[in-house]
């Protein structure tokens, strides 16, 4: 008997049940977004999310020049850094929705930036010191075998495809409603140097554009914190949702 396209994607739903943002900013530890980390989870529970990743901006002129972080010790700049996600935590419990530590990484050589999944507040302390260099040299000097590091929108205006050895990931949909990310070479850049991790993230900054709730991963199972969501990532079992209605098969 035939299995119709309709069938399948509802097969792959219904296997895939769980729906996480991947990619989410909250304010004022991301001066750039407009939404409190209550107000995010908020927006995201109502959009039926199981989880949201916090992956708010984590790079030196950030907690050099904010004045959220001045006059701070490393050590208070993340405990203040991860009060987002505290914060977002708490109104996730109250609303049944998972939150999830993540931190989008920016190192002092250009403005590419890096997710990492994988993370708590002894890795992020640990990551601190390594912002004033290059990602290369981070990469081969630090070793996170519990994280994954993945590089976000790299073909984005002023980003630059990082050495692909070098990543374990590739963000081929980003879907941040006031840039152009060139999906397709993300996704192309992916499938040519086999990098073969790859996720969907609405970049979520604004409440009320369209943003919020743009991507997903699907996944079998709801990870309960950063190190789980590693898991299912390096066992590539998770497929990719755009815009509610679009399944792919990363």
């Amino acid at each position: 008997m035939e299995i119709k396209p309709f069938e399948i994607k509802s097969q792959l739903i219904n296997t895939y049940k769980y729906r996480i943002e991947m990619h989410a900013h909250t304010n004022p530890v991301s001066p750039c977004g407009e939404a409190s980390p209550a107000r995010l989870v908020k927006i995201y529970a109502e959009l039926g999310y199981d989880a949201v990743c916090i992956t708010n901006h984590f790079f030196k002129g950030l907690f050099d020049n904010e004045p959220i972080y001045q006059n701070l010790s490393k050590e208070e700049k993340i405990d203040r850094y991860i009060a987002d996600y505290e914060e977002a935590k708490l109104a996730g419990k109250e609303l049944g929705i998972t939150v999830i530590l993540g931190a989008e990484l920016r190192f002092i050589e250009n403005n590419n930036d890096y997710l990492i999944f994988g993370v708590d507040k002894d890795i992020l302390l640990s990551i601190y010191d390594y912002l004033d260099n290059t990602a290369e040299y981070f990469r081969r000097n630090k070793k996170l075998p519990e994280s994954i590091f993945i590089q976000a929108h790299p073909f984005r205006d002023g980003c630059t495809l990082l050495d692909p050895t070098l990543l374990d990931g590739i963000e081929t949909f980003n879907s941040h409603i006031f840039h152009n990310s060139k999906i397709p070479l993300a996704v192309k850049a992916a499938k040519q140097n086999n990098v073969d991790i790859t996720i969907a993230g609405s970049d979520f900054h604004h409440p009320n554009t369209g943003n919020e709730g743009a991507a997903a991963l699907r996944t079998k199972a709801l990870p309960k914190d950063s190190f789980e969501l590693t898991k299912i990532l390096k066992n590539r079992d998770y497929i990719l949702e755009i815009g509610e209605n679009a399944i792919v098969l990363p």
